[in-house]
């Protein structure tokens, strides 16, 4: 996760680093069978996340067969475990998670977490968008600011787990805005998808947080109205203004990436970065990134471990400054 914001967040910016040069590989050795295991119910970021990887693999004969799991559920961490009781050993099963669990996993102080699994790489990144129902009155980020100010229980958000990034981003926007954490009245969803997308499209809740990709098939449709995005400058292809240029000093991406299972060999491990590696230098995954408005972040095994270890870091550090951690 990157998150900027200069009164309480200094030196924490800079940690994620796009567009790294791939490593040249040897033609990743096909997997006849992957288990694909998705800590998020269907329709939310990381199913979307799997989804893509197991079509993009498949239409280019990296992998025969696959299976596809979905356990959604507190941002992730019921999956977590779940994953590491039933998949220790196991050689080709990839674990989708991101920034989210990340923060789920601080917040709740649960007792596994993701350096129980063996990191493999670092995908994607994503900024968070700020979306209003069509219907809403509400046309720029400066409306949304006052409507907070004047009343912040009355405006409901809805987004994803406590702790993790759409809460993050949440808490920010309330902070610059001067509105105390305590009067927010965020509704998590916590197996992310559908069930927030049906509030905000069944006009329940003033508006809503995620990542682009997720809203962005409703915003082109213009059932959801995009009233701001997290990144620090305007994003090729998305015309959705930044909240920066709008004078809320507030940035934040989310990343995504895939992990190996417990006690794994180093060999079935470099086998699972060779796959990964591969499926990104491919043209159909380039081409989904710029369909979903993903950021190329890759980063392979150690330099994945090293960076998952300072970003854990940097996530403990701004929710502890905002009340969610000690």
């Amino acid at each position: 996760m990157i998150i900027s914001r200069r009164s309480f967040l200094a030196g924490s910016a800079g940690l994620l680093a796009a567009g790294m040069a791939l490593p040249r590989i040897a033609q990743a050795e096909s997997f006849g069978s992957l288990d694909i295991f998705i800590p998020g119910a269907p329709g939310g970021g990381w199913d979307l996340t799997g989804r893509v990887i197991d079509e993009v693999m498949k239409k280019n004969e990296l992998i025969g067969n696959s299976r596809i799991t979905n356990v959604g559920g507190a941002g992730g961490t019921i999956g977590l475990p779940q994953f590491i009781n039933q998949y220790e050993g196991e050689a080709s099963a990839l674990f989708i998670a991101g920034a989210i669990m990340v923060g789920t996993i601080i917040t709740n102080n649960t007792p596994v977490n993701l350096t129980m699994l063996k990191p493999v790489a670092r995908l994607t990144g994503e900024y968070q968008v700020l979306v209003v129902p069509a219907a809403s009155p509400i046309k720029t980020l400066g409306e949304f600011v006052d409507l907070l100010k004047k009343d912040p229980k009355a405006v409901t958000w809805a987004g994803g787990a406590p702790g993790g990034t759409d809460h993050i981003f949440a808490c920010m926007i309330a902070k610059s805005a001067g509105v105390g954490l305590g009067d927010l009245s965020y509704v998590a969803y916590t197996g992310g998808g559908g069930e927030a997308m049906a509030t905000l499209l069944g006009n329940q809740v003033t508006c809503g947080i995620s990542g682009y990709g997720e809203f962005s098939e409703q915003i082109k449709a213009g059932n959801l109205r995009a009233i701001a995005i997290s990144a620090p400058e305007r994003v090729a292809g998305i015309d959705v203004p930044t909240l920066v240029e709008q004078g809320v000093d507030v940035t934040i991406s989310n990343w995504r990436g895939v992990f190996g299972a417990p006690n794994i060999g180093d060999e079935e491990v470099k086998a699972l970065i060779d796959l990964t590696t591969a499926m990104v230098q491919t043209k159909d995954w380039k081409d989904q990134l710029v369909t979903r408005g993903w950021s190329d972040q890759f980063l392979a095994g150690p330099e994945f471990a090293a960076y998952l270890e300072k970003d854990t870091a940097a996530t403990r550090t701004v929710l502890a400054d905002l009340g969610l951690a000690k």
